[in-house]
């Protein structure tokens, strides 16, 4: 059995904010090295509720699945099949967790299994995620932080 990838990490923003850029503004974080295409100008979308598909979109119009949402309960729980790159016949399972921290804060616990499905790839496509996932996530915490506030000294 391939060990699940697991990580965590905190974030200094409330749940439902954390879920939602996760969600329904992913577009404006997820970087184009984490695409099929590797372009910088296409949408990335994940919709709304059980079902919802996970793909790119360029401006020409092609589309490329990645997954499909399996559980949708925000702000606590996000899951969905991942088979970007791959057949969804391959799709493996993330759960990402957003759990209250103290005051405005999230703790976020990601879960990635189902390589086993992959067969005799599995340890290499555990690999490639879990580069994957290091390299991603730093995007998603960047987005999640305060915007900085000015003042007036700071204009002058």
């Amino acid at each position: 059995m391939t060990v699940p990838l697991t990580l965590s990490f905190e974030l200094t923003c409330a749940p439902d904010r954390a879920f939602a850029l996760w969600t329904d503004r992913i577009d404006t974080w997820w970087p184009s090295d984490h695409t099929v295409t590797g372009r910088d100008d296409v949408t990335i979308s994940l919709e709304p509720g059980v079902g919802g598909r996970i793909f790119e979109r360029t401006p020409d119009g092609d589309e490329h699945d990645w997954g499909e949402v399996t559980r949708w309960d925000p702000p606590a729980r996000l899951d969905y099949l991942w088979h970007l790159r791959r057949d969804r016949s391959d799709a493996t399972v993330v759960s990402v967790r957003f759990l209250p921290r103290g005051d405005e804060g999230t703790r976020v616990e990601i879960e990635h299994t189902g390589w086993d499905r992959l067969g005799a790839d599995a340890e290499v496509w555990r690999a490639r995620n879990e580069l994957g996932w290091q390299t991603l996530v730093p995007h998603y915490i960047d987005a999640t932080a305060p915007a900085p506030t000015t003042t007036e000294e700071d204009r002058s």
